[in-house]
C-alpha cells in the first residue's frame, strides 16, 4: 500500500505519503500529516492525499498564513481592482472578522469546517444572514485569488453553506404619503434631494456625485454618470458606477424638472452673496460651501423630516423602491422602470418589485377586455 499511518498518541494519528524520488539529489521524499481523532478518520485523509496525488491537485503545506496572504491579497488584488470605497469595505472585514479568527492558521490548511463553524457562531452572535454573506463573499473572493496564484488546491470557501438571507418586507408610500412628505418638506434645505429621491429613483451615492453639467433642462433629462462615497478617514471618493446599467439616463416629469430649476436659482442667488459663480461642475445637492453632503447626514434628515410630516418613517433607499412601485402601479412598463433604475436586467426589477404584479396583472386583463369590447364597460373595468 501506499503510505501508511501509525498512531502518535491516544487521539492524533501520523499519515505518511510518499513523493517520489527527487531529480536532483535522488533522495526520496514523504509528505507527513497529522490527523486528530481515530485511526479511521487517518485512513480516510490517506486516501484523499493519494487521490490528490493521483490527480495532480495535491500541494505541499506552504508556511504562508492566513493573515499574511489576506494582507497580500488586499495590496496586490483588492486595492488596484476595486474602488476605494470597496477595498475599505473588503479592509474592515478581514481586520475584523478573518484575521483574529484565522490568522494564524497555514493557509493551505484552512478547511471548510473552520469557516462553517465561523459563520455558525457569527449568527449565534447577532451578526445578520447579510453581514454573513458579505463576510463570505470577500474571503471566497481572496480565496479565489490564492487558487489562481497556486496557493491552494482548492476554494475552501467553495464548501460552505451560508445562513440563508430573509427577505425582508419592503416598506413604501403610497401616492398621498408622497404628497404629504413632499409638502412638509418644502422648506427644508434637502427638499430638492428628497424630491428628486422620489421622483427619479436614484440611489443615493448617485444623487449626491450629481453635477449641474449632468441635468438637461432643455431635454427634461439627468445623465448618472458616477457616485459619492464617505470613507472613513473624512474624505470623499468620487467612482463609476458599479455595473454598465447603472450609467444611465433618467427623464424628469415636469415637476421635477421645475424643482430643479428653482434649485439652481437658489444655488446662483447664494453663490452671487458670496462673490462666486456657480459652474456646470458644482454639486446639485451639496452644503452652502458647494462641498459634499455626508451621506449618513442626508439619512437622518429622511428619517427626521418623515417623522415631522407625520407619515411612517421608511429607510431613504425606500424612496427608490417608492418610486419604482408608483410607476408600475400606474402601468409604466417593466422595461422602462429597469432602466430608470439601472437594474442589470428586468428579471431583477420584476422579481424586486413583485409585490406589485397582482395590480398589474388585474388592470393588465381588463385593458385587454376593454380591446376585445370597445363599447362594454365591465366589473372589473368600472372596479378599477
Amino acid at each position: 500500500m501506499r503510505g501508511h499511518v501509525y498512531k502518535r498518541s491516544s487521539n492524533s494519528w501520523t499519515v505518511k505519503v510518499p513523493l517520489g524520488k527527487d531529480p536532483v539529489t535522488g533522495r526520496h521524499h514523504s509528505q507527513y500529516e497529522t490527523v486528530k481523532g481515530n485511526k479511521k478518520a487517518a485512513e480516510q485523509r490517506l486516501s484523499e492525499m493519494l487521490h490528490e496525488i493521483d490527480t495532480g491537485t495535491f500541494m505541499k503545506p506552504g508556511k504562508t498564513s492566513v493573515a499574511d496572504f489576506l494582507k497580500q491579497w488586499l495590496t496586490d488584488y483588492a486595492k488596484p481592482n476595486v474602488s476605494r470605497r470597496t477595498f475599505e469595505r473588503y479592509s474592515g472585514i478581514v481586520d475584523k472578522y478573518f484575521i483574529p479568527e484565522f490568522g494564524s492558521i497555514t493557509l493551505t490548511q484552512l478547511k471548510p469546517g473552520h469557516l462553517q463553524r465561523f459563520y455558525s457562531t457569527l449568527t449565534e452572535n447577532g451578526l445578520s444572514a447579510a453581514t454573513v454573506h458579505y463576510c463570505h463573499s470577500v474571503i471566497h473572493k481572496a480565496l479565489k485569488t490564492a487558487l489562481k496564484w497556486g496557493l491552494v488546491n482548492r476554494n475552501a470557501a467553495d464548501g460552505v453553506d451560508v445562513p440563508r438571507i430573509r427577505k425582508t418586507e419592503m416598506q413604501i408610500w403610497d401616492e398621498s404619503e408622497v404628497t404629504q412628505f413632499i409638502e412638509a418638506t418644502k422648506d427644508s434645505q434637502y427638499y430638492a434631494l428628497f424630491h428628486a429621491f422620489l421622483f427619479t429613483g436614484m440611489r443615493r451615492s448617485e444623487a449626491l456625485a450629481l453635477r449641474w453639467q449632468d441635468v438637461d433642462f432643455i431635454f427634461s433629462q439627468l445623465y448618472i454618470s458616477r457616485t459619492l462615497h464617505h470613507l472613513k478617514d473624512g474624505s470623499y471618493v468620487f467612482s463609476q458606477p458599479k455595473s454598465a446599467r447603472s450609467r444611465r439616463t433618467i427623464a424628469l416629469s415636469p415637476d421635477a424638472i421645475q424643482v430643479l430649476r428653482d434649485h439652481r436659482e437658489d444655488q446662483e442667488k447664494l453663490r452671487e452673496a458670496l462673490g462666486q459663480s456657480l459652474t456646470d461642475e458644482a454639486l446639485v445637492f451639496c452644503n452652502e460651501e458647494g462641498k459634499p453632503w455626508r451621506p449618513n447626514t442626508i439619512t437622518r434628515a429622511w428619517q427626521t423630516l418623515a417623522k415631522r410630516a407625520g407619515v411612517k418613517v421608511i429607510r431613504l433607499h425606500d424612496a427608490r423602491h417608492t418610486h419604482a412601485s408608483l410607476m408600475l402601479k400606474a402601468g409604466i412598463h417593466p422595461k422602462v422602470v429597469q432602466e430608470r433604475l439601472g437594474h442589470a436586467s428586468i428579471q431583477m426589477t420584476l422579481d424586486t418589485y413583485s409585490h406589485v404584479s397582482p395590480g398589474i396583472q388585474q388592470a393588465a386583463a381588463a385593458s385587454f377586455d376593454k380591446l376585445i369590447n370597445p363599447g362594454r364597460k365591465t366589473e372589473a373595468i368600472e372596479k378599477l
